[in-house]
């Protein structure tokens, strides 16, 4: 033969997949995976610190496992993932398990029972480095053993970590704080709470943490009567369908105080936009836009919702920790044209806080006090000219009121942070070439402030002028330039 078996080292290969990039919460995640795919209707975490030497386990009362079951789960890569899966199953390399658990702590052991016969594996890192071999121990240390517990029922599973120097830091000299340790089992439960929120939803599984419930938090507020839920929309790629739904949040209008919290979830409303994705359900990533688009204030509102089959693993890139993708090209385009309609809905929403009943609606209307200007070129918003409130004050006032009421408003409108646009002042002094229509505004503003008497005088008539967005870019020596050709300080120009 023209080849050789070569078997890695065990020692240095355990230690690169304990840095495969877990962290604390997506680590747990990955593990109740397993229970999740075993079926189980109950699953509960007990995460407790014991000065530091601190104990992490997962029990839930799915199926079980029998010897041969339990120990190909305990192999390093016991799935191809390649092969066929079930319907609904999470798991993809057969390696979640491990590699989650190894990101907690050194020591891995895994209680099961199944038809009412126990069967028991442990990986012991400390062991593993030292005779660098794979030498996985059929039974679980005695003192570990006794805190694990019995298996209640038939069938069940408890997985149990122990040496925690990833998690508490346990023998590396830098061990957390109690309450740094109670920190982070609050962050993990957010994290449940979010990621199995579907699950949770549909009673497929109960979840409970050091003995307190999860319960989902929905990203998308679909309960919220002001929520606007776009239609399902099925695309295929390569052969599969994805599911493809957009939500609009509501308003903060239309929020309390608490509802607003809660609704922004972990990373706040600004973060939270964006794509979501699942596979059966399970939540994989979230709060990107997978480069098409940057977040934008006005985009805050809209939450998308992608479902895919654990079949197209492979096609959008799920990594072994269930939190990393990478969409196919094929998909994007239907994404992004998905997504452009629904940031403009939240745009209109957002700016103009109306709400339409329909997803296919126009969500402008004449009530607004504001409106897209639907030009590329000067302010992106216009005052609303026709607002009937105005139309009334208008309809009441004398012709000079008018016309300070109209300059005050066009000040308002070029001033609107919406339309600001980052112009630098022109540190050339040059008198500026400049539009009739920027020239015109200059007079009126600086008439009017004269006539007021705000300003006295070109050197105060200049500093107000500065000071408003409608003029950046204008410089100093245009601006007296200006002044002093329609002799604006000394004869007031008309």
């Amino acid at each position: 033969m023209n080849t050789v078996i070569t078997q890695p080292s065990a020692a240095p290969v355990i230690q690169a997949l304990r840095s495969l990039g877990y962290n604390s919460k997506t680590a747990i995640a990955d593990i109740i995976d397993n229970s999740v795919d075993a079926k189980a209707a109950e699953i509960n975490l007990v995460l407790s610190y014991f000065d530091g030497d601190g104990l992490i386990t997962i029990s839930d009362n799915g199926n079980g496992m029998c010897e041969e079951t339990l120990q190909a789960a305990m192999n390093i890569g016991s799935k191809d993932p390649r092969e066929f899966r079930n319907p609904e199953e999470l798991g993809r390399f057969g390696m979640g398990l491990k590699t989650a658990s190894f990101s907690l702590g050194k020591r891995l052991s895994v209680l099961t029972k199944q038809d009412g016969v126990y069967h028991e594996r442990c990986w012991d890192l400390d062991h593993v480095s030292t005779c660098n071999e794979w030498q996985l121990f059929k039974q679980i240390p005695l003192e570990v053993r006794e805190k694990i517990g019995d298996i209640e029922g038939v069938n069940g599973t408890i997985v149990c970590i122990d040496k925690l120097d990833r998690f508490t830091g346990y023998e590396t000299g830098n061990l957390i704080q109690e309450s740094s340790f109670y920190t982070k089992v609050r962050r993990i439960h957010n994290h449940l709470e979010f990621v199995f929120h579907t699950l949770l939803e549909n009673k497929k599984v109960h979840i409970s943490i050091n003995g307190t419930n999860i319960s989902p938090w929905d990203p998308f507020m679909i309960k919220h009567p002001s929520t606007i839920e776009g239609e399902t929309q099925l695309i295929r790629v390569n052969g599969q369908r994805i599911k493809v739904k957009y939500f609009i949040l509501p308003h903060a209008s239309h929020l309390n105080i608490q509802e607003y919290k809660e609704g922004g979830g972990s990373k706040g409303w600004r973060d939270q936009q964006g794509f979501y994705i699942y596979r059966e359900n399970r939540l994989l990533y979230y709060g990107d836009w997978l480069g098409l688009f940057q977040k934008d204030a006005s985009s805050q509102l809209v939450r998308i919702r992608i479902d895919i089959p654990n079949t197209a693993d492979s096609t959008w890139g799920v990594d072994i920790k269930k939190s990393s993708i990478t969409p196919p090209e094929d998909a994007m385009s239907r994404l992004e044209s998905i997504a452009k309609l629904a940031r403009r809905v939240s745009k209109d929403i957002f700016y103009f806080r109306t709400k339409s009943e329909s997803s296919n609606s126009t969500y402008k209307g004449n009530l607004n006090t504001w409106e897209q200007s639907g030009t590329n070129n000067g302010p992106q918003f216009v005052l609303n000219r026709n607002h009937p409130i105005l139309s009334e004050i208008f309809g009441n006032i004398d012709d000079k009121t008018s016309k300070l009421l109209n300059l005050y408003l066009k000040f308002v409108q070029l001033g609107s942070p919406s339309n600001i646009i980052d112009t630098p002042k022109s540190e050339n002094e040059n008198v500026q070439n400049i539009t009739d229509a920027q020239k015109s505004l200059v007079i009126q503003f600086a008439n009017t402030m004269i006539s007021l008497e705000v300003a006295e005088g070109e050197e105060q008539l200049i500093n107000a002028l500065s000071s408003q967005a409608a003029f950046d870019g204008i410089n100093r020596s245009t601006l007296k330039h200006i002044l002093r050709m329609e002799n604006v300080v000394n004869g007031r120009s008309g």
